[in-house]
């Protein structure tokens, strides 16, 4: 059996070992909807361990990451997660396309290469508009359709040596891109290195990433989990590239993923003059004081004012002799379960998609799967709705549910309720 995970003690970006803990929630295992492990059973430690779940401040650049690292070979080999069916991010993806080339003159027939490329969707978008383009993803199966699909898809996790051979064999990059992907990586020297080989002189790197002050300020507790390693700010960030050579040049904040940011970086002393942009974002974060332990306080407030609402609304339901129910099966969902306390409050769950199993299981608990039928069968008092940000859509799907008396708990980014009345 591979292990699990290992905890680092340094610092990810600048390697102080003045890491203090500032958010320290719930353990939960490694194992998420979003990969297979092969030949492992619901009982499988992968499942069951709850590995923990802590956010540490680096006292000396002021960066916010997990220092319990999963095994990537475990969470990245057979990944099935696929970017292209998530709502909206195609379009998404088209328009950043168009961004790029436009905002930074990107000629035509230039290589542009991504790191955790996935199924190629967002390269596939720069293909189209006449650029060369090159996919690197650990994802073995993912990795082979891309390519079989027409985008090109180096099986692997990039690193310096990748990105020193990929420039032997394809040329210099006039573009690197990675799309949440950076978050997700615990060596990020080498990840760097390897960019800084492959990149022409005048190249770029471009990267979108969930931005660690929206995470916090937009309560956005369903993207804390084990794969997203880091919680990156603008001004921890500018002093890590500028240490390996590259320099910070500009910022753009986006929708995805309740809050992100879109950087640009280039090589040290490139043609590019920073964007008046980066200072912006670094003044709104020395003004909140994202870089002090202080500023964290009220973000584990607002954790334990949901978890106490739900625990308590459960608790009411059950002694009335009624259900809770959750609805959607995926990362976020096994986040919240133990961050709410719900674990053991949830009598079933359902999703929309038949393929995702008959339980969730977990550290201490076994959770059905159903159909949405069984909203209408088993009529619960209330529906958790950890698909938050798809509340819209499903609950157009389900006006019978509220005609028959149900209500939907939306629990982020804070508690709020949805009845036939609504």
């Amino acid at each position: 059996m591979k292990s699990l995970f290992h905890k680092r003690d340094t610092c990810r970006l600048c390697h102080s070992s003045r890491q203090e803990l500032v958010v320290p929630l719930a353990g939960m295992p490694i194992g998420t909807p979003n990969f297979q492990v092969p030949d492992a059973g619901v009982d499988d430690p992968v499942f069951r361990t709850a590995v923990p779940l802590e956010l540490y401040l680096c006292r000396d650049c002021g960066d916010l990451h997990i220092l319990h690292v999963g095994n990537p070979e475990i969470q990245y080999r057979h990944y099935v997660y696929t970017t292209s069916i998530s709502l909206g991010l195609r379009e998404h993806f088209a328009t950043y396309a168009d961004d790029v080339i436009q905002r930074h003159a990107v000629a035509p027939n230039s290589l542009i290469v991504e790191l955790g490329s996935n199924d190629g969707s967002l390269l596939g978008f720069f293909k189209e508009r006449g650029m060369k383009v090159l996919g690197v993803d650990p994802a073995v199966d993912i990795a082979k359709r891309a390519t079989a699909n027409g985008v090109e898809t180096i099986p692997d996790f990039f690193s310096d040596a990748v990105g020193a051979q990929i420039r032997k064999t394809h040329g210099a990059a006039s573009v690197v891109i990675a799309n949440n992907m950076i978050a997700n990586v615990d060596n990020l020297d080498s990840l760097v290195t390897g960019i800084r080989n492959v990149l022409a002189p005048d190249g770029l790197f471009v990267f979108e990433t969930q931005y660690g002050l929206d995470v916090t300020e937009r309560n956005l507790l369903d993207t804390i989990y084990h794969e997203h390693l880091s919680y990156f700010n603008i001004k921890p960030l500018q002093r890590f590239f500028a240490r390996l050579g590259m320099e910070l040049i500009d910022v753009q904040h986006i929708w995805t993923k309740g809050g992100s940011i879109r950087v640009t970086v280039q090589l040290a002393g490139g043609p590019r003059k920073p964007s008046a942009e980066v200072a912006r974002f670094i003044a709104e974060e020395d003004r909140l004081g994202v870089d002090q332990p202080a500023y964290y306080a009220a973000y584990l407030r607002k954790i334990a004012a949901i978890r106490d609402e739900l625990v308590a609304l459960a608790d009411a339901c059950h002694a009335r002799g009624q259900q809770v129910a959750g609805y959607g099966i995926s990362v976020g969902t096994t986040t919240l379960l133990p961050q709410f306390g719900l674990e053991n409050k949830i009598d079933f769950l359902v999703d929309d998609d038949p393929r995702k199993g008959k339980v969730m299981a977990g550290p201490g608990y076994d959770i059905p799967i159903l159909p949405p039928a069984a909203l209408y069968e088993r009529k619960p008092a209330v529906v958790v709705v950890f698909a938050w940000r798809y509340v819209n859509p499903i609950r157009a799907k389900h006006a019978r549910y509220f005609a028959d008396g149900g209500k939907f708990v939306v629990p982020l980014p804070t508690v709020s309720f949805i009845g036939r009345a609504d």
